[in-house]
């Protein structure tokens, strides 16, 4: 069975009797860092919550397993075959007893003060149905002591639209969202694997459910490389397979479905730059200038031209300067801003 609960864990634990919060934390290859999370989990000044863990199929599920066994006594463990995060706090949702859910990565660290201020913030708005908030960044040299909405900016209105535009972007440690809207939009979407937050905010969204933010720095976001949504290419193809699904599954007026397929285009404009740029890594010129070609023709600009041209008449001298040219290039404004995402 590919779900299943750790029965001697359940039982050593005391819930709240009707905890406001459940805190969903998957963990995959996360020993290393999932004690330090768990402890700020632990030093919340609002403490009407429960904590679920959901170990999905981890291959250092001993080691995990040891780290964590200080805490079974203040939280829920659970165990599933590898299925991905998606699947892994889909499990831990079901599981959730708490009117709000609070999504944490098993890298990050929320600050002790995070469940009482979004809480609060939530208390004085009764009509949303989901809130985030702002985070700091650790990790990245180059994105060390700035924050999240920094480089990932929200401005204006949450609505389908700004989230699609990524004039509103949520982070999902930072967010809390209403168990009952998450189970009436279906949950996260088990079948993608890299941009799985975004499909059900923009599903939330759609759905009438009512969203806000405020730009206190709450938490603490960890830039990781090898985490889900490390590498651009594998954000941009989540990206992609997010707006494709949502173009056939929602429906849309005439002016956000163009608004849709602009955004599909300049994100798959995207990922050919990405990818061009890994193959160039890699040496194999031809089918970087191949995945090149294809992005200057969905998006057209001076410096690819140029890098197609030098690809061609100088191709070794090319692809050197070509490597730092394109360096800032790849990824949507979320890939840049975080780096890594799970």
């Amino acid at each position: 069975m590919a779900e299943q609960f750790d029965s001697s864990t359940r039982e050593t634990y005391s819930a709240p009797v009707s905890p406001s919060v459940s805190v969903i934390i998957p963990a995959f290859n996360a020993a290393g860092h999932i004690g330090r999370t768990l402890e700020s989990v632990f030093l919340q000044s609002f403490t009407n919550y429960e904590v679920i863990l959901i170990n999905d199929g981890s291959p250092d599920t001993q080691h995990l397993e040891n780290v964590i066994a200080p805490y079974l006594s203040r939280l829920i463990y659970m165990k599933q075959e590898n299925r991905g995060p998606s699947a892994a706090r889909n499990f831990g949702i079901r599981r959730a007893c708490g009117e709000w859910l609070a999504f944490l990565d098993s890298d990050d660290l929320w600050f002790p003060n995070y469940l009482e201020g979004q809480y609060r913030f939530l208390s004085r708005n009764p009509q949303l149905d989901m809130v985030y908030c702002d985070a700091t960044l650790e990790g990245d040299a180059a994105r060390v002591g700035k924050t999240f909405m920094q480089l990932c900016p929200s401005d204006g209105p949450v609505t389908f639209e700004s989230l699609l535009l990524e004039r509103t972007q949520p982070i999902t440690s930072g967010t809390v969202l209403r168990r009952r809207r998450a189970l009436a939009v279906g949950l996260f979407d088990e079948d993608i694997h890299c941009s799985e937050d975004h499909d059900l905010w923009m599903r939330v969204a759609h759905a009438g459910g009512k969203i806000d933010y405020h730009r206190a720095t709450l938490l603490r976001r960890t830039i990781r490389a090898g985490s889900q949504g490390s590498a651009p290419c594998k954000l941009l193809a989540g990206e992609l397979q997010t707006l494709m699904k949502l173009s056939q599954l929602l429906d849309l007026t005439p002016a956000t479905r163009g608004l849709l397929m602009q955004k599909m285009r300049s994100v798959e404009a995207a990922h050919a730059l990405a990818e061009g740029k890994e193959l160039l890594l890699r040496g194999e010129q031809d089918k970087a200038f191949e995945r090149l070609a294809r992005s200057h023709a969905m998006a057209p600009s001076l410096k690819l031209c140029a890098t197609l041209i030098g690809l061609r008449i100088a191709p070794q001298w090319a692809a050197i300067v070509v490597r730092r040219w394109l360096g800032g290039d790849a990824g949507t404004g979320r890939a840049a801003g975080t780096g890594a995402r799970t």
